[in-house]
């Protein structure tokens, strides 16, 4: 079967898995993605008529499951040559502390 809303991504694995939480998440990602008050209630409508299975099922029929690798990537690198630059061993405590001292007598 076919998305109906393929634009529209909810992360499922990994999240509270509570179906209310579920149909939570679908909504707001639905309303984010420019879905009416309709479109949700139908969904909402649909996904209640069955157990949990039918929950999932609706869910996976009416947006895309987003996956961890799909997350907006952040490039690290930064990070990393900063850890390198500072670390405890190059950190100078005792600089810290008297200009932590200048900061609050002002």
């Amino acid at each position: 079967m076919e998305i109906k809303y393929p634009h529209i991504k909810v992360r499922l694995v990994g999240e509270d898995g509570n179906a209310f939480s579920i149909i939570g998440r679908v909504k707001k990602a639905m309303r984010e993605g420019g879905c009416t008050e309709e479109q949700m209630d139908e969904y909402v409508a649909e996904a209640t008529s069955g157990d949990y299975n039918h929950l999932l099922t609706v869910t996976m029929n009416t947006v895309a499951e987003e996956s961890a690798e799909e997350e907006e990537d952040y490039d690290f690198s930064e990070l990393n040559d900063y850890d390198e630059e500072f670390n405890e061993d190059n950190y100078d405590y005792n600089d810290y502390d008297e200009e932590e001292r200048e900061n609050n007598e002002d």
